[in-house]
């Protein structure tokens, strides 16, 4: 005689409802055992990072921004006709945007990263009461 094999369904009921409610709470559990998987592994990616790593990610977020910008006004002055302006300005904005990047991935790093056991973090809100 085989084995039947367990699964995780439910017994049916014969109710209208009980089949999508099952299938609604399984989706909505599977989904939130994704997204912490993913915050899981994003967390530590970012804690296994060298320095390397760190500068060259920092790095090409900002050449990225800034070659970006630039391609944009190069094409849009060649539609339009207007000369280097466009892309001057493009140039500028992508470079803020490259500045931008590179700060939000520089906190993202920081956070995700524990500071090293008995590094000096500066004084502390234990330290400020002594005065």
């Amino acid at each position: 005689m085989p084995k039947t094999r367990e699964t995780k369904r439910p017994e049916h009921d014969d109710k209208p409802g009980s089949v999508t409610q099952d299938l609604a709470a399984r989706i909505a559990r599977a989904q939130g055992e994704r997204k912490v998987r993913a915050e899981q592994a994003q967390v530590g990616a970012a804690k296994d990072m060298t320095g390397m790593s760190r500068g060259l990610r920092l790095g090409s977020e900002f050449i990225a921004a800034i070659l970006v910008g630039a391609g944009m006004g190069y094409l849009l002055d060649l539609w339009l006709g207007t000369g280097p302006w466009i892309m001057l300005v493009m140039l500028l904005i992508g470079f803020a945007a490259g500045v931008l990047n590179v700060a939000r991935s520089a906190s993202e790093m920081n956070k995700a990263a524990p500071p090293p056991p008995g590094s000096d973090l500066g004084p502390g809100d234990e330290d400020e009461d002594d005065r």
